[in-house]
């Protein structure tokens, strides 16, 4: 009795984490559970300058964000995720200069502290990228470091020893050690990045005080930039016990935050940070739905996606996946694909998978982009033609011509990507096993349909995904079909009584 009253109260819990408002749970003391199922939705990243303009200089900033969340709260997101706000002297602002102000071109703080405030009235969280790897060469300390061998921030950074090798190469075959007039500094990713050393506890300290001060000011959690690379040469351990250090810091300041990490390698490499993160970006996962969406079969993405989280399970017991499909770093998706029906295969996928989806800009309207990094982040079409908020920091005719399709177009046509798009997200966001369940695979007897179930207490969903191009059958024996109920089908399907026949690159989603 005892055990059937503790899944009914726990059963109650999850329904009103789905149905109040998060601003009515904000400051009020959550279980773990509580806070693990509050963390869950479907994240939206912005790449500021190409997203929305708001004060007609023709740069996206925070005031186009703020005058567009009305269109995220109708694409039915619960997160968005911006890239890097600081001041830079690069257009990516991936090399911060002033980890403590907004640069001047994206907005203020307070224009900052306003979008968070009408953020949360929409039910909206919002975490930023916040970039501790490394600095801008530009940034006072650095430049401090390089012009007094004896000041306190030259210890901030990594410089060479007369033994080290300056000749030896990084992971991607890069010079690392860069020259100075003072001697040579350690730089992963190029000289205008210099790491910074997290042996120093001051450096350590200084990464806290930032993060808190962004906590301060109501973000919800931080996008941390290559994570596996905070000590040289990817040391994983000392890496995750500096992550876990930052992580205790930061919970015992709000105990929700939500933190997401970019470990970009093999899944048996991601693994130990979830001892520190809440999500990590699940790559090895998004080459996989792309790969069964282009080849029309299935490569065991169900048994996958079991097995990633199962190992992640063994570094925390509050596992949130981070499944995606491309971000601003890759070649986009319609690139990639150049077929809208695979697309949207492939997001029927990964709309359905167990964590929380991050959706690139754009990707719902299905832009293009690939090449230079310029490509991948190109402004987001609203109009057809153009209009107020447009961006247009890249006004090239051949990145922003014709063949790059336009909100506009896209919201008048029943049939769009968009309209996939908002139907899956709304459909997830408003239903628990698919929001915050676990993930069951099933062996459908057909190599072209994954299946499997999502599952919450004594909550479960079908799910059927037919990646190929013709009609496919799968054997599967459901205790009186009549009695399932269709949440979404965007094909024709007929029910036999062991088997369901799906139409070509068609998905069903159905409940008891």
């Amino acid at each position: 009795m005892r055990e059937v009253v503790r899944k009914a109260v726990v059963l109650l819990i999850a329904l009103v984490l789905l149905v109040i408002p998060m601003q009515e749970l904000r400051g009020k003391s959550l279980t773990e559970e509580e806070t693990f199922l509050s963390k869950h939705g479907v994240y939206y990243q912005i790449f500021v300058r190409a997203f929305a303009d708001g004060n007609g200089d023709g740069l996206g900033d925070l005031r186009g964000i703020i005058d567009r969340l009305d269109y995220l709260e109708e694409l039915g997101v619960s997160g968005i995720w911006l890239t890097p706000i600081h001041p830079s002297p690069s257009y990516h602002k991936y090399d911060v200069t002033d980890f403590y102000a907004i640069d001047e071109e994206i907005g203020s703080l307070e224009d900052f502290e306003e979008l968070v405030e009408k953020a949360h009235q929409r039910d909206i969280r919002v975490i930023m990228d916040l970039v501790l790897h490394h600095t801008s060469n530009l940034h006072p300390w650095f430049i401090a470091a390089g012009l007094d061998s004896e000041s306190v921030y030259r210890d901030y950074y990594i410089w060479a020893d007369p033994d080290t090798n300056l000749e030896m190469p990084g992971p991607w075959a890069q010079r690392v050690w860069h020259p100075h007039a003072d001697g040579h500094y350690f730089g992963l990713f190029w000289e205008g990045m210099p790491d910074l050393n997290y042996d120093n506890p001051r450096v350590r300290e200084e990464a806290k005080a930032i993060a808190e001060f962004w906590l301060e000011r109501g973000v919800d959690g931080f996008r941390l930039d290559a994570a596996m690379h905070i000590y040289a040469h990817a040391d994983t351990d000392r890496s995750v016990e500096w992550w876990v250090e930052l992580r205790e810091h930061l919970v015992g300041i709000k105990p929700d935050v939500y933190l997401v990490a970019e470990v970009w390698d093999k899944w048996t490499v991601v693994a130990p940070y979830y001892a520190a993160f809440d999500s990590c970006f699940n790559f090895d996962l998004a080459n996989l739905i792309i790969l069964s969406a282009r080849g029309g079969s299935d490569f065991g993405l169900a048994r996958v996606a079991e097995r990633f989280t199962n190992r992640y399970k063994e570094y925390s017991e509050w596992v949130i996946d981070a499944p995606f499909l491309t971000n601003h770093d890759q070649d986009r998706l319609m690139s990639v694909l150049d077929d809208v029906h695979q697309a949207k295969m492939a997001a029927s996928v990964y709309l359905t998978l167990p964590g929380n989806p991050f959706v690139y800009y754009g990707e719902e309207i299905g832009m293009k982009g690939s090449g230079p990094d310029e490509n991948k982040r190109e402004p987001f079409k609203w109009y057809e033609l153009t209009g107020p908020g447009q961006s247009t920091w890249r006004a090239s005719t051949f990145n922003t011509g014709s063949w790059q399709p336009s909100l506009e177009e896209q919201q008048q046509d029943a049939d769009s990507i968009w309209n996939h798009y908002r139907n899956l997200i709304h459909l997830r966001e408003g239903n628990l096993p698919l929001k915050v369940g676990s993930i069951v695979p099933i062996d459908t007897g057909n190599k072209q349909v994954v299946g499997f179930y999502r599952e919450w207490k004594d909550q479960r969903v079908l799910v059927l995904h037919n990646l190929n191009p013709a009609w496919q059958e799968v054997e599967l024996s459901l205790e009186d079909p009549q009695s399932w109920n269709v949440l979404h089908s965007d094909g024709e399907v007929e029910w036999g009584t062991s088997a369901i026949t799906l139409s070509p690159r068609s998905s069903l989603v159905i409940e008891q």
